[in-house]
């Protein structure tokens, strides 16, 4: 359904986005990852239309997302990372004006989202909180049950509780075969609802992964930390792909390899030795430096 090859746009000083490559499959939510500023934002504003690319091609449904904008859009949901509504009109008018112009040929499923969300959309938007308005623009992405959603940053703005219900809203499209790209920094809001993740970093799509390969239960994440150099030697011939912070070294092994690991630290001085969870945080740290303080 969005089908993104080799697209690049440089705004100098490794501002935008690189070669990047990916295709996302009817009825799959994909989850694109990455800090601020890693080129979320761009990649999502291209295959809108928004931006023409210095290089690459864009498709969604079979159309090119440049020449092709206004016909997609028809069938696409998209909420921005920063919302900006008009000030001078409250949240109902604003929404009936939208449906209005999708040729919608009722509100009724607006207003149910209206009430799932617990939004009084009588009140002027310029008065609103910014949580408001992004429940707001969360009505206005799904109320004409578009078969492509398209969401930058959504839970920017939320409380726990509507975070929680816009997940349910996501699980309940997706289950209905409505394809989601979604780009996020959250992990949990991604692992919960995506079946595939795209790691960004700096631009450039660094690893896609599936979610079921990441909850893998036979895969585990150990740390060790050694009270002697000498013995850094014994595990790097065992485990070359160790990572290393000084003399403490994170091993991502399987579970084939446990006994072996155990019969190498036996050898050592070991001052430390701990099993992680393995999570979505923990493989994106590969490539954000390992540690939960990047």
């Amino acid at each position: 359904m969005i089908r993104i090859s080799h697209l690049t746009k440089d705004y100098g000083a490794r501002r935008g986005v690189f070669d990047v490559s990916l295709q996302v499959h009817a009825g799959e939510a994909y989850g694109y990852l990455g800090p601020n500023g890693a080129g979320k934002t761009t990649t999502l504003r291209h295959v809108m239309g928004f931006s023409r690319p210095d290089a690459g091609t864009i498709t969604v449904n079979g159309m090119d997302a440049w020449t092709d904008q206004s016909r997609i859009r028809e069938s696409v949901g998209y909420l921005p990372g920063e919302i900006s509504l008009p000030g001078d009109m409250n949240g109902l008018d604003y929404l009936k004006l939208l449906a209005a112009m999708r040729k919608m040929p009722s509100m009724w499923y607006a207003r149910e989202l209206l009430d799932f969300f617990e939004i009084d959309a009588d009140t002027g938007m310029k008065r609103m909180s910014k949580g408001m308005k992004q429940k707001i623009a969360i009505v206005a992405t799904f109320m004409h049950d578009p078969d492509i959603i398209i969401l930058d940053e959504p839970t920017s703005g939320l409380d726990p509780l509507m975070q929680e219900r816009f997940l349910d809203l996501v699980a309940l499209k997706k289950s209905r075969g409505k394809t989601i790209l979604m780009s996020s920094h959250i992990f949990d809001e991604v692992g919960k609802v995506c079946d595939r993740v795209g790691i960004l970093k700096d631009g450039s799509l660094v690893d896609e992964v599936s979610m079921q390969a990441v909850k893998d239960p036979e895969q585990k994440i150990y740390e060790v930390t050694l009270s002697r150099e000498e013995d850094r030697q014994k595990i790097l011939l065992a485990f070359p792909e160790a990572e290393w912070d000084g003399l403490r070294a994170t091993l991502r092994i399987h579970d084939r390899r446990i006994n072996e690991l155990l019969r190498v630290l036996a050898g050592c001085e070991v001052l430390r030795f701990r099993e992680h969870a393995r999570s979505l945080e923990s493989y994106f740290m590969q490539y954000y430096g390992g540690g939960s303080h990047d």
